[in-house]
C-alpha cells in the first residue's frame, strides 16, 4: 500500500505551518544561486522556482491551486534575495502576470504530478546582474544516471518538525536514486519517463515549500522539486520526486516564445 503523498502544496499564507524547509543542509554563500526564485502570496514564501528568462520562472504547477485562484493577483518572485525577511538591496520584486500549467497536470478534476511543471510570466523583465542571473536550461532529452550528486536550495526550516526557522537560502546533496526502485516504491505515482528522484541518507532532503525548486546536478538544473512522503522527508526507504526538465524542453519552448 501506498502511504499518504505530501505534495508539497501551499499557495497562500494561510497554512503557517508549512514553511519552506532543507533538511539537513547548509546557508548557502551569498548569491552564489543568482538564478534562485522565491515565488510569494503576500509577501508569504511558497515555493522555490528558476529565472529561465528575463520574464520566466520555471516552478511546479502545484504550487498554484485551483483555491488561490481568488489571490493569484498577489502573487510576486522575489529574485536575488537571500535573507527573504529582509528587504534587501540587491531584491527584485516583480509581480506574476500570467500562470502557464502544462495542460496535462489537471484534468477532470484529477492531477497528473508527472505534468507537475509551470511557467510564471512576469509584469516586466528582471534586470540581469552578478545577483540576478538566468540558469540555461539542459540541451537535451538525456538520461542522468543514478548515484550522481546532486543539490537543491530553498528558504526556510532547518529541521523535519519546523522548529527551528531559517529566513535565509539552504542547500542540501543528494544522490539521485534509480528509476527503477522509484517505480517499485511509489507504484503508479512515479513516471521514469517525466521523473527522476533522489533518496535521503536519513539527514538530509527537501521537504514543506521547496516544490518548484530547482535539482541540480554537474552545474545543470534536471529536476523540479515535486513530491516526498508526508511528514517523513528524511524517509531512507521512500525516495523524493522530481519533474524531469529535459523533458518538458519542447512545451516549454513553444510557450515562452
Amino acid at each position: 500500500m501506498v502511504p499518504c503523498i505530501f505534495l508539497l502544496l501551499i499557495g497562500v499564507p494561510l497554512a503557517g505551518a508549512m514553511e519552506s524547509s532543507i533538511i539537513g543542509g547548509k546557508e548557502v554563500k551569498r548569491h552564489s544561486r543568482p538564478y534562485m526564485a522565491s515565488i510569494q502570496c503576500r509577501n508569504h514564501h511558497t515555493c522555490g522556482g528558476m529565472l529561465i528568462r528575463e520574464d520566466y520562472v520555471l516552478t511546479a504547477a502545484h504550487c498554484l491551486n485551483r483555491s488561490d485562484f481568488s489571490s493569484r493577483d498577489h502573487f510576486e518572485v522575489v529574485l536575488g534575495a537571500h535573507n527573504i525577511k529582509n528587504k534587501e538591496k540587491t531584491e527584485q520584486r516583480i509581480p506574476v502576470i500570467k500562470y502557464i500549467r502544462h495542460p496535462m497536470f489537471e484534468r477532470n478534476n484529477e492531477k497528473d504530478y508527472s505534468y507537475d511543471i509551470m511557467l510564471l510570466k512576469l509584469k516586466k523583465k528582471a534586470k540581469l546582474n552578478k545577483y540576478v542571473k538566468v540558469m540555461p536550461l539542459p540541451k537535451k532529452n538525456g538520461k542522468t544516471p543514478a548515484n550522481v550528486k546532486c543539490s537543491i536550495a530553498g528558504w526556510g526550516s532547518k529541521t523535519a518538525n519546523g522548529n527551528e526557522i531559517s529566513d535565509v537560502m539552504r542547500e542540501v546533496s543528494l544522490k539521485l536514486q534509480q528509476d527503477s526502485k522509484c517505480k517499485i516504491w511509489w507504484q503508479q505515482y512515479f513516471d521514469s519517463e517525466r521523473m527522476i528522484c533522489s533518496v535521503s541518507d536519513g539527514k538530509h532532503a527537501f521537504f514543506k515549500g521547496d516544490s518548484g525548486s530547482p535539482l541540480i546536478c554537474n552545474t545543470k538544473p534536471q529536476g523540479i522539486a515535486s513530491y516526498t512522503i508526508k511528514d517523513d522527508c528524511t524517509n531512507t526507504t521512500y525516495p523524493q520526486v522530481y519533474l524531469k526538465i529535459s523533458y518538458f524542453l519542447n512545451w516549454i519552448k513553444k510557450n515562452i516564445k
